[in-house]
């Protein structure tokens, strides 16, 4: 595909791979505890060295089975959770995970009463501290934190423009800026959290060469 400007490249970059990762798993991300959960529970299937289509399908089979809160998520049985992402393609860590799903929902319960809400209160709206707070979670590192604040900058303001390293290193490959205010500039600010997810799939596919060719 020619490119011949960096507003075409942008364009087809958008065209091309421009949807979250909230909205490919059926997400629709708003700022309620039910959404940020399962954001939450998302990041951490999405986080594992599996394929990212795995990880989407088993993020989209709890929603299906309504394991959507905290609460229904830790009266579910171990074997259940177990069982919803064998048959949706996470086999190879589903044991570990089942695990980390039922212990982060107890965690969140605990501490913040089933609502992600409270952690970015907690945090101040600093997003450092958001980034920190997010990885006390089994499951979630620095990787995960990341997923999570690209993807609920669309709804935690202010999370916006945020770019991690994967972005930045999928925006200088295709030439255009590395900087999150910068790399903000090219797009409407309601474009902006597909437009991070677009990069990060962008480097996932190795199609840099069809986008600047």
């Amino acid at each position: 595909m020619a490119t011949t400007t960096k507003r075409s490249l942008v364009e087809a970059v958008l065209d091309r791979f421009g949807r979250t990762y909230a909205e490919e798993i059926g997400i629709r991300l708003k700022d309620t505890p039910s959404a940020l959960y399962q954001l939450l529970n998302a990041t951490m299937l999405l986080s594992a060295r599996i394929p990212a289509k795995n990880a989407v399908q088993a993020a989209a089979a709890l929603g299906e089975a309504k394991l959507t809160t905290p609460k229904k998520m830790a009266e579910a049985s171990w074997q259940d959770r177990v069982d919803v992402l064998t048959w949706h393609g996470y086999k190879r860590y589903d044991e570990r995970t089942s695990t980390m799903l039922g212990d982060t929902a107890g965690m969140i319960l605990d501490r913040y009463d089933g609502d992600l809400r409270k952690l970015r209160a907690e945090a101040n709206r600093d997003v450092a501290a958001e980034h920190r707070l997010l990885r006390q979670f089994k499951g979630i590192g620095p990787v995960g934190a990341d997923i999570f604040l690209r993807e609920v900058q669309a709804v935690w303001e202010e999370a916006y423009p945020y770019v991690d390293a994967r972005v930045a290193k999928a925006a200088g490959k295709l030439g255009l800026p590395e900087d999150a205010k910068a790399l903000a500039r090219l797009v409407d600010r309601a474009d902006f959290p597909r437009f991070v997810a677009a990069l990060v799939r962008v480097d996932l596919a190795k199609a840099y060469g069809d986008l600047t060719q």
